[in-house]
């Protein structure tokens, strides 16, 4: 094995469990360098046949670089990896690579232009050089049907939802047969429903002796399906342990080296230049009788100023249909939405835009960069008309615009000119939503805000959508992630479309879980302040 430079991180746990030979895939003393940047210090990760292993830390801290070597995808600088007691292909044999090792990327990693069949068994067509289509879409849906994906085998992969999507990817990695699965923020775009049947479907496969390196922001879901932890800190592993003998402080003091009990919350900079308090009463953002077939309604939905609404559901049950409605991507079939009193188009996103409506996107990699574009360019998409006379933009004033939204929101970035690409999850999340408010809205809509960030990037960016709302204007989170609403004022449940329940501050997590879930109508928190506004909806 070779040794970690400089020596043994201080916080290296004297025990790790015991593990028996051979280990599904045992990585020693891996040391990796981009430059001057060293990726990852000596680190070390066993994971047993069957286990299903926790690799967490925050954003930066060498996860990404461990599974590029894990997966053939880099080639250490020192150290050793082996899978089931054999070393490891050689590096640049992917072939040999993917028949021990398959991975399923936060970043969907599937062809769009493709059918779900083609996707499935890209470069291992099953029957040899005579491809018999209708055979191949046969293998596709006995494939899926095995892991309960309703999709059309002959469906290209642009037509599906994101759920859809990240099933179709799972079964790919799956159909490989390796007997080690890395799943990088599998859940970041899956519904409540969506992870339930992904965690099912993970136990029945650990039970056939299937190895999993879960990746994970989500400790909750770590909790739930784990049997070991390692937290990587400054390309280090600083712990490798139980799950069941951490409590959710004790990981967030590895992942962050702060003691939690004295731990503060992060609140970012309030955006620039909010407008003053309205005092008249009139909501930011109202929504009448809205309703779209098959997706929601009809329902009502009020965000009053200086108030966060939580809008809480499945992303099947109708929560993101009413988000992209407000924001103009979807045409309503009733209904009427206002923002601030005046009538807004249904079905055009100019016109919400003008009105007041900044939306943030639940799927940032396809909706909400252009990844080639840079850190200003991104954050000035909805603004360029304010950039320059006549319709030119200018770059210097692009790049002023945007070291003011970097300043406000903290975004960690070597400088407006930085491609976006190159920033961390949470950095890139930070661009779009300064992106949305740029323009300076009345009403921020984020959907599913912190997926696929670390525990302090959630902290800011939930911050930051509470000072939109502490400036005077209102703000309406979509998520079924009990930790993103925690921040509301209020909270509408949704099941099946329909307004199923309202919380206010003070709900209980099974309350809440139970009313998204259509089991019971819910047990309202505290009686709400007497200028509260209030949302009625319609009950199933």
């Amino acid at each position: 094995m070779t040794a970690a430079p400089g020596g043994p991180a201080p916080e290296e746990p004297a025990r790790e469990p015991a593990v028996a030979e051979p280990a599904a895939v045992r990585a020693e003393g891996i040391v990796k360098r981009y430059g001057p940047t060293l990726a990852l210090d000596g680190v070390h990760l066993t994971v047993r046949p069957g286990e299903a292993h926790a690799l967490v830390g925050r954003n930066g801290a060498g996860k990404s670089t461990l599974v590029s070597v894990l997966t053939g995808m880099a080639r250490p600088d020192a150290g050793r990896v082996a899978f089931g007691g054999v070393p490891a292909p050689r590096w640049g044999d992917p072939a040999a690579w993917q028949r021990q090792v398959a991975c399923v990327h936060q970043r969907s990693m599937t062809v769009p232009g493709l059918t779900v069949a083609e996707n499935l068994f890209l470069n291992h067509f099953p029957g040899g050089p005579a491809l018999r289509w209708r055979a191949l879409r046969g293998r596709a849906r006995d494939l899926l049907a095995g892991y309960g994906v309703d999709v059309d085998p002959a469906a290209r992969l642009e037509e599906l939802g994101v759920e859809q999507r990240q099933f179709v990817e799972i079964a790919r990695a799956l159909s490989r047969g390796a007997r080690l699965i890395v799943l990088d923020e599998p859940t970041a775009q899956l519904d409540a429903p969506g992870i339930t049947r992904l965690f099912g479907r993970l136990r029945e496969l650990r039970a056939q002796g299937v190895a999993f390196l879960f990746i994970s922001h989500h400790l909750q879901e770590v909790r739930a399906l784990c049997d070991t932890v390692t937290v990587l800190r400054d390309a280090r592993r600083v712990l490798t342990a139980p799950v069941a003998e951490l409590g959710e402080d004790a990981l967030v003091a590895a992942m962050t080296g702060e003691d939690t009990g004295h731990r503060r919350p992060v609140r970012a900079p309030a955006p620039p230049a909010p407008p003053a308090p309205r005092t008249d009463g009139t909501p930011v953002l109202r929504a009448e009788g809205l309703a779209l077939r098959g997706h929601f309604g009809p329902l009502d939905l009020t965000v009053g100023a200086g108030e966060v609404v939580g809008l809480a559901g499945a992303a099947a049950g109708g929560t993101t249909a009413v988000a992209e409605a407000l924001a103009g991507l979807r045409s309503p079939d009733a209904g009427r939405i206002t923002v601030r009193g005046r009538p807004v188009r249904a079905g055009s996103v100019p016109h919400a835009l003008d009105a007041g409506i900044g939306y943030v996107p639940e799927d940032r990699h396809r909706e909400g960069l252009v990844p080639a574009r840079s850190v200003a360019e991104n954050a000035t998409l909805a603004v360029t008309g304010q950039l320059g006379p006549c319709g030119t933009v200018l770059p210097a004033r692009t790049r002023e615009f945007a070291r003011r939204m970097i300043a406000a929101l903290d975004i960690r970035t070597t400088g407006p000119d930085q491609p976006v690409s190159g920033l961390s999850g949470g950095n890139q999340q930070k661009v779009v939503v300064a992106r949305a408010l740029a323009r300076d809205p009345a009403v921020l809509v984020a959907v599913r805000p912190t997926n696929g960030v670390d525990v302090r990037s959630k902290e800011a960016l939930l911050g930051v959508v509470r000072q939109v709302a502490d400036g005077g204007r209102g703000a309406l989170i979509v998520s079924d992630e009990p930790a993103d609403l925690r921040i509301c004022d209020r909270v509408v449940a949704v099941f099946r479309g329909r307004v199923r329940a309202e919380f206010r501050r003070g709900w209980r997590e099974a309350d809440l879980v139970a009313a998204m879930e259509g089991v019971t109508a819910g047990t309202p928190g505290p009686p709400a302040a007497p200028d509260t506004p209030t949302t009625e909806g319609t009950a199933p």
